[in-house]
Order: C-alpha cells, then structure tokens, then sequence
C-alpha cells in the first residue's frame, strides 16, 4: 500500500522456485527479479530440510540481500539447530553471519494463536 515490492513466500517454495528456475536456464532473470523486492518475507525455515543445491541456492540468493535490502526470516528453530536444515556448518555459520550483521532479531515465546483460535472456534460450534 505505500509502494513498496514485497514478497512474501515460504522457504520451501521459495527454495523450489529457485531449483526451477536454474533447471529451466532462468535462474539469473529469477535472480534480478528477487533483488528488486524492497523486503523478502521468507516463512517457515526450519521444517523442511533440504540438499545441497537447495541449501547453496538460498544460501546465495539471501547473501545478495544481505547489507543492501530487507529480508524476514521465520523460524522455530535456534542458530544451533540450523546445521540441521542446511547439512553444512561452514554454510551455516556464513549464512547466520550474512543474516544476524546489523539485523533486529525478534524471540517470540508464547501460545500458539493457533490453538487459541481453534479453541475459541471450537467452544462457538457448540
């Protein structure tokens, strides 16, 4: 509403988006397209672990972000966990740094707003 290009995407659609983009020789055109977007919200790291393209990929495309454009990263998981996800601690380390250098990090504990709704739902189809 106030001009700016924002993409909102999970990481693993994110991620395949990606992977098709390089099997269809489009990559670099994905590339500059995803380097325009003023902020990049990329949801759900963490519950889908991917290889090492997918890892590489992601890894490279928020790199280009990092220091110049804004990006959102959701995630359930610590910084120790992420070795999980990306299967590369060198990789992991790097993309940790790129990500957390002059960034705000939000620590959000709390119930799920899922299950309240789902609990206030179910108490109204009573």
């Amino acid at each position: 509403m106030e001009g700016y290009k924002v993409l909102f995407t999970t990481v693993p659609l994110l991620i395949n988006q990606l992977k098709e983009s390089r099997s269809a020789k489009t990559l670099r055109a994905y590339e500059n397209k995803f380097e325009k977007y003023d902020l990049v919200i990329a949801d759900e790291l963490g519950y889908i672990s991917f290889d090492k393209e997918g890892s590489e990929l992601l890894f490279t495309n928020l790199s280009l972000r990092a220091g110049r454009k804004s990006t959102i990263i959701t995630t359930n998981l610590s910084f120790e966990r992420w070795d999980e996800i990306f299967m590369d601690p060198v990789m992991t380390a790097a993309m940790i740094d790129r990500l957390t250098h002059k960034s705000y990090m939000i620590n959000m504990n709390g119930n799920s707003y899922r299950l309240k709704e789902t609990q206030d739902w179910l108490k109204n189809q009573i």
